[in-house]
Formats: structure tokens, sequence, C-alpha cells
């Protein structure tokens, strides 16, 4: 039974990633996710609860893009014009954990090109001719980036994905 609420309660969290740009200190947990893993222990016992605040600012997704990017809220980076657009989903490292084996795979099934970074606990890289889309789980937390029209430049999106990853780890 202590295992079904326990799953349960892993799903609510899930459910509920919260975006860049909230409200508050920038990280928030869940008493009752941090019971959760306190009660499973192992390594998910291990796992950050905390959900951190988006890495970036428009001037710096503008840097590392290589193109003028307005910040569009909720951790979303636009070109102004509704074209090119960078978007970061950040969750905590438990809810990265446990939805990356699905994501990856989805991955898979979606991009021609899909590739581990080995930079963090976990990160993959996939990218198609004007989108690339990469997961990275750190201390910090979960981050899913997605970058879209900026290109049919390939090793533009691994290149400027890797950057953006690295900022990221720091």
């Amino acid at each position: 039974m202590r295992r079904v609420v326990v799953s349960l309660l892993l799903v609510g969290a899930l459910l509920a990633p919260a975006g860049c740009g909230s409200s508050g200190d920038g990280g928030e947990t869940s008493p009752a996710a941090d019971s959760a893993v306190a009660d499973e222990g192992g390594a998910a016992g291990a796992m950050s609860t905390t959900v951190p605040g988006c890495p970036f600012t428009a001037a710096q997704v503008t840097e590392l893009v290589g193109q003028p990017m307005n910040d569009e809220g909720n951790c979303l980076f636009g070109d102004g014009k509704g074209v090119a657009s960078l978007t970061v989903t950040v969750s905590s490292a438990l809810a990265g954990e446990t939805t990356y084996d699905y994501q990856r795979e989805t991955a898979g099934k979606s991009f021609p090109k899909v590739s581990d970074l080995g930079k963090g606990k976990k990160s993959y890289l996939a990218v198609k001719d004007i989108q690339a889309e990469a997961a990275l789980i750190s201390d910090q937390g979960a981050y899913t980036l997605i970058m879209s029209s900026f290109g049919f430049d390939e090793a533009k999106y691994d290149q400027t994905m890797n950057a953006l990853i690295d900022v990221i780890l720091g």
C-alpha cells in the first residue's frame, strides 16, 4: 500500500512541473514529495525534489543562439517574429529521473539522431532539420530544452544546445 501512495505522490509531482520565472526564491519543495523520497530511500532518496528557477536571461540566450531573443515568460524565449524559439522546462531532479528513459525513447522515435552527451547525471541531445531537443538531469534539477526554427544547420543546433547545457551546469 505504501508503494502505491508513494507512486501516486511521484506522479502528482511529475504532473506539476514548474516553469522558469516562477515567483518565490526559484526553488520549491513539496513536503509530501520529501516524505515520499525519505520513505523510499535508495537512489531516489538522494535525488532532489527542489525545482530550480530558469537558468537563463534573454541576454544570455541572445548571446548563445547568435540572434536577438526576447523573454516571453516562463522560460520561453522568442525572436519577436513568432518564428525561432527556445523553451526550457524545469523540474526537480527526482521528476527528471522518473521520466528520463521514456523521454529519451520518445525522442528516438521523433528524431533521426539522438546521442548521449555525458553531461550532468544523465543527458541526451536529439537533432533534426529545424529542431533540437535536449534533456539534462543535474544535481540542481532537470531541464528539457527545445530549440525550434533557427535554420536548417544541425551542427549549429548541436553546438548551441551543448553551450546552453554548459551554462546550466556552470
